[in-house]
């Protein structure tokens, strides 16, 4: 009998880690059984709080966040207005789910230096090394190590990023979801702000983003733990967002499902 293992691929959503820009980092307030026990009383008039178990109420929290903190997929919309020669870009609650279960590809570029494109070579190569071709519908995983630096100033720097060609090339192949495990799809953004103050091309900002007003994709960024899963085919991805209303992103936690 088969035996079927499951990994989280997400990171948690925690209070005042330093790993997102200042405006994006999440907040947390949490209300736990003590308070709560006293905004019980004013939902059920009469009650003390001392005839609740052990004097304690409900706890609660409330989270202030960006639709971009933690691991999420984000839609067609967060890149342009338009994709596909020109339709409206989808939001993340007009996201076909049928994109967002299929089967996994993993692709390991941690040798790469943080900073570095992942070229659409690199990508044949690897390919070429796993023994694979990429299909329609199949979900790209990419492997920089970059979420070993989580919870750390330095995560916004780390890792090596995908580039225009790279993206489009799987694309084209008929892939609408894929997903890296450092905070962006492209390369750290200030590896690419230096290399347009170099060279004063405005092509190198956002590359791999800016690809999907050419063809329609969404991207899952900030996902963690993918040498968990052991090899480089032969699983079943599922990322189903939270559904926000016309959204360019959602909180998801994808998940590989492994037969072994």
């Amino acid at each position: 009998m088969k035996k079927r293992r499951i990994v989280d691929l997400s990171i948690a959503i925690e209070s005042d880690l330093p790993s997102d820009p200042p405006m994006m980092i999440p907040k947390i307030d949490y209300i736990d059984h003590e308070i709560g026990a006293y905004s019980m009383l004013e939902f059920f008039p009469g009650i003390k709080k001392e005839q609740l178990p052990d004097g304690k109420g409900w706890a609660v929290e409330f989270v202030h966040l960006a639709t971009h903190s933690g691991t999420h997929l984000d839609a067609p919309y967060h890149y342009h207005p338009t994709m596909d020669d020109g339709k409206p870009a989808a939001t993340i609650d007009e996201i076909p789910l049928e994109w967002c279960m299929g089967d996994g590809v993993l692709l390991d570029f941690r040798h790469k230096a943080d900073g570095e494109r992942i070229t659409m070579q690199d990508i044949q190569r690897e390919l070429e090394r796993i023994e694979y071709q990429i299909k329609p519908f199949d979900i790209v995983l990419v492997q920089t190590g970059a979420d070993q630096a989580w919870g750390k100033p330095e995560y916004l720097v780390k890792g090596a990023g995908m580039d225009r060609e790279s993206t489009l090339y799987l694309t084209k192949k008929g892939v609408r979801v894929v997903g890296i495990d450092a905070w962006s799809w492209d390369r750290p953004l200030p590896f690419l702000a230096k290399e347009f103050q170099e060279k004063g091309d405005p092509r190198v900002i956002w590359e791999a983003h800016f690809a999907g007003i050419d063809i329609g994709y969404c991207h899952m960024e900030k996902m963690a733990n993918l040498t968990a899963i052991g090899r480089p085919h032969g699983f079943t991805v599922c990322c189903f967002p939270i559904k926000i209303k016309k959204a360019s992103a959602g909180w998801v936690r994808p998940v590989p499902i492994i037969e072994e």
